[in-house]
């Protein structure tokens, strides 16, 4: 139980990610724009609410909280997501680039992590070391971009995502019996 409460948040963003990345692999574009479709819906309703609570606040404090403008932003947003998500798919290059970048600074998080692990003679350090390296192969071939098709980076981003959780979720795991046993 303890184990779980520890680790809760790393574990659940493990298991999202092997459920992204499994969407992914399904229906790439379709999973996009749902994905698209439903996060301007909450800006919409994030708009609505925000320009509505401009309204019914007091003129001075509604002033300085800028919520009608907060609220006309998620709006103009929200719809832009909604009638224009295959924009993105569109864009998909510049968004892969990106993402590219995120999977690298991660990459360089495990980096961070394997060494303090060996700093710190936990013992163990193999699995994150690898789980770093492949974060680091794949940020390489993202940013690279040798595929031809969107699909073909989709289905990769889809399985790297997979296996980058996977290997987290037994680095925690190994972690947790390696520092169990040094206490």
């Amino acid at each position: 139980m303890k184990f779980l409460k520890q680790h809760a948040n790393s574990l659940l963003l493990c298991l999202f990610e092997i459920l992204v990345g499994t969407l992914l692999l399904i229906n790439p574009a379709k999973f996009t724009v749902a994905i698209l479709t439903a996060f301007g819906a909450v800006l919409i309703a994030t708009g609505i609410i925000s320009v509505l609570s401009y309204f019914g606040s007091d003129p001075v404090e509604a002033a300085s909280s800028q919520s009608l403008f907060k609220g006309l932003l998620a709006l103009v947003a929200g719809i832009f997501c909604v009638a224009r998500s295959d924009w993105f798919i569109v864009a998909f290059p510049v968004l892969a680039v990106l993402y590219g970048v995120v999977v690298l600074i991660v990459g360089l998080f495990k980096v961070q992590w394997t060494v303090d692990l060996i700093r710190m003679k936990l013992g163990r350090w193999g699995l994150p070391a690898a789980s770093a390296v492949v974060s680091l192969i794949c940020s390489v071939v993202i940013l690279g971009n040798p595929f031809g098709a969107a699909v073909a980076l989709w289905i990769f981003t889809g399985v790297s995502l997979i296996v980058e959780a996977v290997l987290d979720i037994i680095s925690i795991f190994m972690i947790s019996a390696a520092s169990g046993r040094s206490e």
